[in-house]
């Protein structure tokens, strides 16, 4: 028997189409009886150094938390959605916080390896970082 859980969290990648990692979220959401609270989050530090304006990448992170909770309402699970400014990793970890989530669901990194060799990865720090289990899905194949 799989164990009731009352929250998943589904951070949402900001300019990234996962549709997999909403559907993921949602079968485990039916079959534990948990509600989803989809968060993305602009993942931008300070707008002074960045290439576009906070707003669009506020309007990316706003796309990606809107398809996702679409994609979890419409395999019939209650959701809510949250965009965030701020660092992913600290952002997402502090919803999850907000919500007492059961468990964080995150989709595997967007990032090339080298990039991510360089740079790091969001769902790889929250592995690390987070005091609540994190779920990583990656991109079904064929």
């Amino acid at each position: 028997m799989v164990r009731r859980m009352q929250k998943i969290v589904l951070a949402a990648t900001a300019g990234a189409d996962q549709p997999w990692v909403a559907d993921a979220a949602a079968q485990l959401a039916r079959e534990t009886g948990a509600a989803v609270a989809v968060v993305s989050v602009d993942d931008l530090e300070t707008e002074m150094l960045a290439p576009m304006p906070r707003s669009e990448y506020r309007e990316q992170a706003a796309a990606a938390a809107g398809a996702a909770a679409e994609r979890v309402r419409t395999a019939g699970v209650q959701v809510t959605q949250e965009v965030r400014s701020g660092l992913a990793l600290e952002q997402i970890l502090a919803y999850a916080d907000e919500q007492q989530a059961d468990l964080i669901v995150v989709g595997s990194s967007t990032r090339s390896r080298l990039a991510s060799r360089l740079l790091g990865t969001v769902p790889l720090s929250l592995v690390q970082s987070s005091k609540r289990p994190v779920l990583v899905v990656t991109e079904p194949t064929g």
